[in-house]
């Protein structure tokens, strides 16, 4: 079964971290994510651009509505997603529970509704 793991975090908290802080933590994510493959697990994820980039939608009475940045003030942003394929609910947490984000912010973990 898929399930998306969506990695909430304060995006600025990067920014006060050394170089070799930040290197350290994306070999980190690389590691997850070379493990998740070796097991067949993995079937995609990015990291996200800030929020400072995104563009809202809305439609109201059919009416395009279009801003600048996200569509809430939050104190955690969403800054990236593993998609994973998983036997099952409890794997999925215990995947989500090794993603470096899971100890200074939180992963958020949702099924799939399988298309087809």
């Amino acid at each position: 079964m898929k399930y998306l793991l969506m990695i909430y975090g304060d995006e600025h908290g990067f920014d006060q971290m050394s170089e070799d802080e930040r290197h350290a933590v994306y070999k980190e994510y690389d590691d997850f994510a070379n493990d998740l493959a070796a097991k067949g697990q993995m079937v995609g994820g990015d990291e996200l651009h800030p929020t400072s980039s995104a563009t809202t939608v809305r439609v109201r009475d059919g009416e395009r509505l279009v801003t600048d940045g996200p569509f809430a003030e939050t104190k955690e942003q969403l800054g990236g997603y593993f998609l994973v394929d998983v036997d099952d609910l409890d794997a999925a947490i215990e995947a989500a529970s090794r993603i470096p984000g899971a100890r200074t912010g939180s992963i958020e973990v949702r099924p799939v509704i399988d298309g087809g």
